[in-house]
């Protein structure tokens, strides 16, 4: 062999294997890329996972539509139960115009909104920080004062009624906006949560921080709480939606009229007038419609703080 057919011969190229694999596997018809964990790899599993999760979501649904339903109907026909769909009368705004007139509706709102507000903004601001002393700072009975904190989660609030109208009775504060706000601003579990929620940054960013001089309140507000606005935002709109529905501690902690919720006050129109089913649907999808409206708005925020735990750079 010449040194002419030796520089003619045409160089062989050497091409890997692992790209062809790659295009073949993903090409190959039928196959998906990875088992889907949550429904399962086969497409027998996904389909009764999504069956079932249909049967669910409709029998959740059913009790929402019926009374969505009966809200619009004449008391006459809300208690017919041959015409419980289509009303024989029509639909009717009249359940809503008598809640309405019959209540002081609009005042009731705005407290429920304020009082909601209120300890909103407590509770998760005292929370992140019992949450970020017991994950990032050190000091003596420490891990007991967290087991106790836990364990406050298993006393049901019902237990604790009696000791908070004693105790606002001492303070003077029946009566008040301070007596309805202050003691539901006690969530062991948003403490827990935020707890493991802290424990999940890295600590890198916290000594970067500490090695241009901040401290632990400087640490607190200008790292932890910006990497932690899903979670924040989620665990607002749960207290939120609790402190908005909450009927047992208003209606003790208060009798003045004008300091009445929403769930207290549409109560007390049912208690004096009698149980009509038409305007119960009404008076109860009124009170719903303002957390149906925080939900569809901060969804996202729920979504994003469960599945990423508020991390990963979203």
């Amino acid at each position: 062999m010449t040194s002419t057919d030796v520089r003619t011969r045409p160089a062989r190229r050497t091409v890997s294997p692992l790209p062809a694999a790659r295009r073949a596997h993903r090409d190959r018809p039928g196959e998906r890329r990875g088992p889907n964990l949550t429904l399962g790899a086969s497409r027998l599993s996904r389909t009764l996972a999504l069956a079932a999760l249909a049967v669910m979501a409709l029998i959740w649904l059913l009790p929402m539509a019926w009374a969505v339903l009966t809200a619009f109907k004449s008391e006459q026909d809300a208690s017919d139960p041959l015409h419980w769909i289509w009303p024989q009368g029509g639909f009717t705004l009249h359940g809503f115009r008598t809640v309405i007139e019959r209540g002081d509706l609009p005042l009731w709102m705005l407290n429920s909104l304020f009082i909601a507000a209120a300890v909103t903004v407590v509770t998760v601001t005292v929370s992140a920080m019992a949450g970020y002393a017991f994950s990032r700072t050190l000091f003596r009975g420490r891990r007991w004062l967290f087991t106790v904190v836990v364990a406050s989660i298993l006393v049901p609030p019902q237990l604790l009624i009696v000791p908070w109208f004693q105790q606002m009775l001492t303070l003077n504060l029946v009566d008040t906006y301070a007596a309805v706000i202050l003691p539901q601003t006690v969530a062991p579990v948003m403490v827990f949560i935020l707890k493991k929620h802290f424990d999940t940054i890295p600590r890198e960013l916290e000594e970067a921080a500490r090695i241009d001089g901040a401290g632990h309140a400087r640490v607190f507000w200008s790292v932890m709480m910006p990497l932690s606005r899903p979670m924040l935002a989620a665990v607002s709109i749960f207290v939120f939606i609790g402190a908005w529905n909450n009927f047992m501690w208003p209606f003790v902690s208060t009798s003045d009229p004008a300091l009445m919720t929403l769930p207290v006050g549409i109560t007390a129109v049912k208690d004096a007038y009698g149980v009509n089913y038409a305007q119960t649907m009404a008076s109860s999808v009124l009170a719903a419609l303002p957390l149906v409206l925080v939900f569809v708005f901060f969804q996202r925020h729920i979504v994003k703080s469960v599945a990423t735990t508020g991390l990963g750079g979203q």
